[in-house]
């Protein structure tokens, strides 16, 4: 949750966030590319963990309930996303564009795994699997599509920003395809067998080491190979460094399986070694992850109030301000990387006291509403 706000913060205030990606290997540097590329982490551990708090959940109440709640939980972020999650975005009170990200690709996950939480654990965890290491195979009849997927295809597996007209003067930009995202979910839901309150510690984390580093070696095997598993080969560069970060520079749009690999391998050691950690960072960090869907919209408009702010500092005007579709946010406008972190940290340390109220709120309140935010 953390990683996730660094990677925002970038997207507001870094000077070159609107003229390039950071993983451009032909206009970025290795501190551009590695502040990207460490927060592809956030994602894919976010809609894991999203799917193994399901099964949990599933234990106390029961399979027809969690059916019943995953379905309202995910129509619920679908609507979230469309309009409170676009908004903090853009700032755009006529909605312009509206951009279908995490929240949505976990609200649709949701809804799909609704349906699938009936059916037997193998299949469940069969298909999860087959999702997850077989989509790529759709990457082929993509690439002679040349860019033109369509809607429902981008919807589904594509998902490139591609703008659509939905009504004059609006478009949607489809970030997130589901389809690989509900192979995550499954398998994380999966993994919560892992956790249940009669798995053996010890078990649990040799289990968890085992996948992570299965998971790294799948991804320096397909890597290698460079044929399948990621629609962007890598090749050498003229440097050790640069070679290095084409090797590492996978596909999150959609997330490729050796994107899925590389983060969630990785994301399953350090789980496996802090499981029983206790220390201040830790208790610190957990304030963050106990509230993460209050801290997701939360951060979204405060690192956006912090950019309207440093808009009108940086010599601005109200005339400047339809910058659409993110307003106070001029292509022009940025600082230098240093400033970047600056923020973020800034940012972080504000959002602390707000979700350390509400996570004390919640633990000693029972209202429905509150397992929807």
């Amino acid at each position: 949750m953390v990683l996730m706000a660094l990677d925002h913060v970038r997207d507001y205030f870094h000077v070159d966030a609107f003229r390039f990606e950071p993983t451009d290997l032909s206009q970025t540097n290795p501190a551009l590319f590695f502040t990207r590329w460490i927060t592809h982490y956030c994602a894919p551990v976010f809609v894991l963990l999203a799917g193994t708090s399901a099964y949990l959940v599933g234990l106390k109440r029961g399979r027809k309930a969690l059916s019943s709640f995953l379905l309202t939980r995910g129509l619920w972020l679908i609507v979230v996303e469309v309009v409170i999650v676009s908004f903090g975005w853009t700032f755009d009170p006529f909605f312009d564009a509206v951009v279908l990200q995490v929240i949505w690709a976990i609200g649709i996950s949701m809804v799909v795994l609704s349906l699938l939480v009936h059916l037997p654990f193998t299949l469940i965890l069969t298909l999860g699997c087959v999702i997850v290491l077989g989509h790529n195979l759709l990457d082929y009849p993509e690439a002679e599509l040349k860019g033109n997927a369509g809607l429902w295809w981008d919807l589904l597996h594509h998902g490139q920003f591609t703008p659509y007209l939905i009504i004059p003067g609006h478009v949607l930009l489809v970030a997130y395809a589901f389809l690989p995202w509900t192979g995550i979910i499954i398998l994380g839901y999966c993994m919560g067998k892992w956790f249940a309150p009669n798995t053996n510690a010890a078990l649990r984390k040799k289990r968890l080491v085992t996948t992570g580093l299965l998971l790294i070696g799948l991804f320096i095997l397909l890597r290698v190979i460079n044929q399948y598993g990621d629609p962007l080969p890598w090749k050498p560069q003229g440097s050790a460094m640069f070679t290095l970060m084409s090797f590492l520079n996978i596909s999150k749009y959609p997330p490729s399986l050796m994107y899925t690999c590389v983060t969630i391998g990785p994301a399953l050691l350090v789980l496996a070694a802090l499981q029983n950690t206790t220390s201040r960072v830790t208790s610190v960090l957990n304030i963050y992850g106990r509230v993460p869907f209050f801290y997701y919209l939360l951060h979204l408009y405060l690192i956006h109030v912090l950019c309207m702010i440093a808009f009108f500092v940086a010599g601005y005007t109200a005339a400047d301000i339809p910058s659409r579709p993110f307003f106070f946010r001029p292509n022009s406008f940025g600082y230098p990387l240093w400033a970047v972190y600056i923020v973020w940290l800034l940012a972080i340390a504000l959002l602390y006291p707000v979700c350390r109220w509400y996570d004390r709120y919640k633990s000693s309140h029972r209202k429905w509403w509150l397992s929807y935010v």
